[in-house]
Order: C-alpha cells, then sequence, then structure tokens
C-alpha cells in the first residue's frame, strides 16, 4: 500500500512538472515574449540590418539615400521585403539620413513591438 501511493505521488508529481513545462513552451517565460514571438523579432531585426546595408550601399552609388522600391530595383534587396506578419517603410532625408520602421500588421500579433533602424545602424524597440 505505502509503495503504491509513492508511485501515484511520483506520477502526480511528474504530470505537474510536465503541465508547467508545457504551459511555459506555448506561453512563454513570465515577462518575456513567447517563442514565436522572439522568433520573428529575431528575423525582422536581420532583415533591418539587411536593408540598413543595402541603404549604405546605394548611399556610396548615388549620394543619398533610397526608398524600398529603389532599394529592390538596383537588386540590393533580395526576396520580399514584408515577412513574418510585418510591414517595413523608409524615411529618407537625401543623403543625411534614414529610418527604417518595421511594423506588425498582422492581426494576430498585437503588442509586438515596432523596430527601426537608422544611419547608425542601431536597432531601436524591443
Amino acid at each position: 500500500m505505502r509503495s503504491t501511493t509513492m508511485v501515484l505521488g511520483l506520477l502526480m508529481a511528474l504530470g505537474t512538472g510536465h503541465i508547467a513545462y508545457q504551459n511555459s513552451v506555448t506561453r512563454g517565460v513570465p515577462g518575456q515574449a513567447p517563442p514565436q514571438q522572439q522568433i520573428d523579432v529575431i528575423a525582422v531585426r536581420s532583415q533591418l540590418l539587411s536593408i540598413a546595408n543595402a541603404e549604405q550601399q546605394y548611399l556610396v552609388v548615388h549620394s543619398t539615400f533610397a526608398t524600398l522600391d529603389e532599394l529592390q530595383n538596383e537588386r540590393l534587396l533580395t526576396g520580399p521585403v514584408d515577412q513574418r506578419g510585418y510591414v517595413f517603410s523608409i524615411a529618407v532625408d537625401g543623403g543625411r539620413s534614414f529610418t527604417v520602421t518595421a511594423a506588425p500588421a498582422d492581426a494576430n500579433k498585437p503588442g509586438w513591438p515596432t523596430l527601426t533602424i537608422d544611419e547608425t545602424m542601431q536597432i531601436a524597440g524591443q
């Protein structure tokens, strides 16, 4: 009887631990973004850096920064710009500055961060 109670207690503890683990995987750690959001934001940050590098290349050749269309026409960007439910836009001030903004456009991503990068090559936002 005592060993049966111990086995049941052990199974309950393992079951509780498994449920807690599953909740942390699907919901993320409290105070931290869920895993899918972390993955998407990393990909968006990478895309921002690619666009900013393309801007620097465009500046060297044309002495001004470019719009997204101009970067794509020059083939400085490969593949689609908008990805993972984010929309990218560029504000240009001639050859002085640019700001690339990545904003979530997917209705399933409320509260996800809006990220920006400028000519300093520093990403702002979360």
